[in-house]
């Protein structure tokens, strides 16, 4: 395609006001005028002609080298490409337009290669929607990174453009995040007024009426109730956006992924605390857990599973509180990998659930794949349950459900793993143990195994912990409890006989 540069300048004849154009005396010297250039491009899609032109160049050199530059680009395509060449054609022309800078070429080589809009600046948000797109993870997983774009990213620096994003615009983000945490505090703060203000207003009389009327507007009228994004979910946040920017630098949008940069508050670890007496009265008397995360001591244990003995389900209660098997990890075991003659079973597979359906999936990390050594109650427990299922299958007949699976419904089917959490709670209220969640019960199989004195990397291979890390973090305030337990235990075997 024809291209050219030539210099012109805007001289007009004082008589008639018109330009001289080539003809003005002073082009003699190349120190008069400006130089110009003009590019045919491809065709529009309709076929009428376009070009590129550009004029105001001091040098000849100058000139020439936007030319250079311009037929570059349109070189990027190959000739067996129309549509790229057409693209690059609307990106020259857009920038003529616009009198913008002429795009960088390794940029437009790098976005047409990849299938990007030439004419659209890509932001933040244009590649966390293609990034989203293309990610092949579990599907607990990518809802999470749906969840961190839609709710935080998008909204926040969605409008960025990506090759400009940095450090100090994510960390402003969370900072962000964090001031609209405190008006969210205020929000439930005064929404739960209000609600407590109608809860205290009688129903009857006119006046009362007329109150709560007015208050039950008001609440209409305020944000519902919502949670905040506290450190853990923060992190979570950050973690999202740190793998799409890493796949931009993999795909050469960028080189730098300002998200590695942004420092955040360590989100502590809850930790483990032993129901021991003293907890337990307050508890009693309060109401209130010392913890999110309640360890039963292994008396306790043995009072639940005695209380639960009849349950229909108490070889999974047993294997959780003995072996550490995660709700999923339970729920979906099979009995092709669980051999209760030698006595162990292998971890390979988890029922999880999304929203309140259930999907089959595999353990949470690697270390989650596992075998578990099973003791001879454990394997006498699984023996007896599995009698108990053939029983049910035979009654079940041609309606029995076959999924394999080591613990179902009383059907075949599958558990459902929410309805298993509720179950276990009831469980608990009815036993008057003080309160644990299924996953503490989980946490019940390591109190166990450190009790006996069993070696912390024992105990995190048991559970599928990706790290000793993660098992001593939780673990370290259980230890020396267990460790004065068993002094004072060792110490009532010695017979004493103090002198009066």
């Amino acid at each position: 395609m024809k291209g050219s540069t030539h210099r012109r300048c805007y001289c007009r004849d004082p008589k008639t006001g018109k330009p001289l154009g080539k003809s003005c005396p002073k082009l003699s010297s190349r120190k008069h005028g400006s130089y110009s250039i003009r590019q045919e491009l491809p065709p529009r899609e309709d076929d009428t002609r376009r070009s590129f032109s550009r004029a105001g160049y001091e040098t000849l050199k100058a000139a020439q080298a936007d030319l250079d530059h311009i037929r570059t680009l349109l070189g990027l395509a190959e000739s067996d490409d129309p549509e790229g060449l057409s693209q690059i054609a609307a990106l020259l022309e857009k920038v003529g337009d616009e009198k913008a800078p002429l795009p960088d070429i390794e940029e437009t080589r790098r976005r047409l290669n990849h299938g990007l809009d030439l004419t659209h600046r890509l932001t933040v948000g244009d590649w966390l929607d293609t990034w989203l797109a293309s990610k092949r993870v579990r599907k607990s997983t990518l809802d999470r990174y749906k969840s961190d774009v839609r709710v935080h990213l998008k909204p926040r620096i969605g409008h960025v453009r990506i090759d400009r994003l940095r450090v100090r615009t994510v960390a402003d983000m969370f900072t962000a995040i964090i001031d609209a945490n405190a008006e969210v505090l205020e929000q439930n703060a005064s929404r739960r007024a209000a609600l407590d203000e109608l809860a205290a207003i009688p129903w009857k009389g006119l006046e009362n009426r007329a109150r709560r009327k007015a208050i039950k507007e008001a609440i209409d009228e305020m944000p519902p109730f919502r949670k905040t994004t506290g450190p853990t979910a923060r992190r979570h946040i950050r973690s999202t956006l740190r793998a799409a920017l890493n796949d931009a630098i993999a795909e050469q949008l960028i080189t730098f992924n300002p998200a590695a940069h942004v420092k955040l508050e360590a989100a502590e670890r809850p930790k483990a605390l032993l129901w021991t007496a003293e907890r337990v009265a307050q508890w009693r008397e309060t109401g209130i857990k010392p913890s999110p995360v309640m360890v039963w001591t292994p008396e306790q244990i043995g009072q639940f599973l005695d209380f639960v003995a009849k349950d229909r389900l108490y070889a999974m209660w047993h294997l959780i509180a003995f072996r550490g098997l995660r709700r999923g990890e339970a729920c979906g075991q099979p009995w092709s990998e669980t051999n209760l003659d030698a006595g162990s079973l292998a971890v390979t597979a988890q029922l999880v659930q999304d929203g309140w359906e259930v999907a089959e999936s595999v353990p949470k990390t690697s270390s989650g794949f596992r075998t578990v050594p099973l003791d001879d109650a454990t394997v006498r427990a699984l023996k007896a349950h599995r009698a108990r299922q053939a029983k049910e299958r035979l009654k079940w007949g041609t309606a029995w459900v076959d999924t394999g699976r080591v613990f179902t419904s009383e059907d075949g089917s599958w558990l459902h793993p929410g309805k298993i959490t509720d179950l276990f709670e009831r469980l608990v209220t009815a036993s008057g143990l003080p309160p644990v969640r299924l996953h503490d019960l989980r946490h019940g199989a390591a109190t166990l195994m450190l009790a006996a004195g069993a070696d912390m990397k024992v105990v995190q291979e048991m559970l599928g912990h990706s790290s000793i890390t993660i098992t001593m973090d939780i673990y370290a305030s259980v230890l020396p409890e267990l460790a004065k337990e068993a002094a004072e235990a060792a110490a009532k075997l010695v017979p004493r006989n103090p002198a009066v």
